[in-house]
């Protein structure tokens, strides 16, 4: 297990891709110490940044690290990584997990913008909130989210999932606007509040709303009335639940299950039924 203990309060941008399991894995904590990041124009030793302590566990099965302090200028841990944990105890910046294809990153703390961005496979869990972008590409490009899962237990920012093409997303708190934008597939689940334009441009895929959501797009069309709804293998989300399909501008076929009782609003749908 590698201890990295932040020496002091960061100013500037910090780029340490460098930090993930991968990278750490069979190196002595000198030699984790030598890898290079860069804050703000100038590179550094991660050794400048972090006192770093590693730990000898018999049982430990895969590589493990552990992040203290304030993070959240500290960008692209975890990118790319294909294997074992990183637990953050704090916040963290932008980029976290960014194409990420395996392993597990969980943060005790908030997570800036784009959280798992195009992200293959892994797990990404966020117990305080997450930033707009949620798993979204960079700007430009149209791949997303193509594999994975993460869960956010407090609330997302903008366009969660954008351009997803696998995977999954649950929010347990609320999300902003644009949730699932041009999605194609995969799921999204919010259980709480989900602000406008919800599925916009979006050809397949599923976005689950559990709490109220102001109005739907008028390019979906209601199909129905829904008991419950399947989020991921053992588990399901009792409804009842408005059925919508979309959006017709893209010729999608996206689903949008919106909660009947919270939203009682949007019940003049129901004479389309």
């Amino acid at each position: 297990m590698i201890n990295l203990y932040a020496k002091r309060e960061f100013k500037y941008p910090i780029f340490a891709e460098c930090i993930t399991p991968d990278n750490f894995e069979g190196k002595s904590a000198e030699e984790i110490g030598e890898l290079k990041v860069w804050e703000g124009n100038k590179e550094k030793k991660l050794a400048e940044l972090f006192k770093v302590e590693k730990i000898k566990k018999e049982d430990e099965k895969e590589p493990v690290i552990a992040i203290y302090g304030d993070l959240s200028k500290i960008r692209m841990v975890g990118a790319k990584m294909t294997k074992g944990q990183i637990i953050i105890h704090g916040d963290v910046g932008m980029y976290l997990g960014q194409e990420m294809r395996g392993g597990k990153i969980a943060v005790r703390g908030d997570a800036a913008g784009w959280a798992g961005s195009m992200m293959k496979g892994g797990v990404i869990e966020i117990f305080g909130n997450a930033g707009s972008y949620l798993a979204a590409p960079y700007r430009g490009s149209m791949e997303g989210m193509r594999g994975g899962k993460i869960i956010v237990h407090g609330n997302a920012g903008n366009e969660a999932g954008a351009y997803m093409r696998k995977g999954t997303i649950k929010i347990y708190g609320n999300a902003g606007q644009f949730a699932g934008l041009r999605m194609r597939k995969g799921t999204i689940y919010i259980k709480g509040n989900c602000e406008e334009r919800a599925g916009a441009c979006m050809t397949g895929g599923k976005i689950v709303v559990g709490g109220v959501i102001e109005s739907v797009l008028p390019t979906f069309t209601i199909e129905g009335l829904k008991k419950k709804v399947k989020i991921e293998e053992g588990e399901v989300v009792e409804g009842p639940f408005y059925l919508f399909s979309g959006d017709i501008t893209e010729n999608g076929d996206g689903k949008l299950y919106i909660s009947k009782n919270r939203n009682p609003h949007l019940n003049f749908y129901e004479k389309f039924l």
